[in-house]
C-alpha cells in the first residue's frame, strides 16, 4: 500500500502578471507524518495549504492526495475530497448563533448525513476535544481555546485522513497555544496526517516534528525530526 498521502511535484501558483505565492514546489508527506510548514508573513504558507484542500489550483505542476492528481479535479467532485480533508483556520469560523453541538452538526448536514449519525458522531468528537461539558453552549459563551476546540472538533467530525491548521493558535494566549497543540498531536497518534502552518518557533520546537520552511515562494529547507529546529 503507498504511504505517500500527499505529493506536490513542481507546483507553482501565480497570480497577476509573474507574481509568483509559490515556485517549484516539490516534496511529499507520508501518512500519519506531523508536518510543519513555516514561514515569514507572505512567504507562501496560506497559499500552499489552500492548494492541499483545492480552495486554489496550481498554475503549474501536480499535487496528489492518496495518488490522485487534485490539480485537475472537478468542482463537483470536490466535497467529496474535503470529507477526507478537515481544515482548522486561525477565526475559527463558527456560527455565533448556534451551539457548540450545532456548529460541528452543521458539517455533517451539508454533506447530508443522517441525524441519528449526527447525534452518535458530534459527541464523540467533543469528548475527544475535551468539550463534553459544552455541547449545549453558545458559541460567545466560549473563551479562544474552546472556540478553536470547536473548530478542530468540526474538521474531525468527518474522520478525515488529514487535518490542515493554518496558523490555529495565532489568536490564542500561551496556555491556550500548547493546549491547541497537544491536541493536535493527539489527533496525529490517532494516525491523522496533520500540516501546520506557523510562524511560532516555540510550537515548532515542542512539536519537534518535520518542518518545511518556505522562503519567498520557494523551499529553503526541508528538515526532518532529527533535534531542535530554530526559525
Amino acid at each position: 500500500m503507498n504511504s505517500i498521502m500527499i505529493a506536490f511535484e513542481k507546483v507553482s501558483k501565480i497570480y497577476g502578471e509573474n507574481s509568483f505565492a509559490l515556485k517549484n514546489i516539490n516534496f511529499k508527506i507520508k501518512k500519519g507524518e506531523f508536518v510543519s510548514i513555516v514561514g515569514q508573513s507572505g512567504a507562501g504558507k496560506s497559499t500552499l495549504l489552500k492548494l492541499v484542500f483545492a480552495e486554489e489550483k496550481p498554475t503549474e505542476g501536480s499535487i496528489f492526495i492518496k495518488e490522485r492528481d487534485i490539480s485537475k479535479i472537478k468542482s463537483s467532485k470536490l466535497p467529496i475530497l474535503r470529507r477526507h480533508i478537515g481544515v482548522v483556520f486561525q477565526d475559527f469560523k463558527l456560527l455565533d448563533t448556534r451551539t457548540v453541538f450545532e456548529n460541528v452538526a452543521f458539517a455533517m448536514e451539508v454533506s447530508g448525513k443522517a441525524d441519528s449519525e449526527i447525534k452518535e458522531d458530534v459527541p464523540q468528537v467533543l469528548e475527544i476535544v475535551g468539550l463534553t461539558n459544552k455541547i449545549n453552549s453558545y458559541i460567545n459563551e466560549l473563551s479562544g481555546g474552546e472556540k478553536q476546540r470547536v473548530s478542530i472538533a468540526r474538521a474531525l467530525v468527518h474522520r478525515p485522513d488529514i487535518i490542515i491548521a493554518d496558523e490555529p493558535t495565532g489568536n490564542l494566549d500561551l496556555v491556550n497555544t500548547w493546549d491547541i497543540v497537544q491536541l493536535l498531536m493527539k489527533i496525529n497518534q490517532y494516525g491523522t496526517t496533520v500540516v501546520l502552518a506557523t510562524h511560532n518557533r516555540e510550537i515548532v520546537n515542542l512539536i519537534n516534528k518535520r518542518v518545511i520552511t518556505i522562503d519567498k515562494g520557494k523551499i529553503s529547507r526541508d528538515q526532518l525530526e532529527n533535534g531542535k529546529y530554530l526559525i
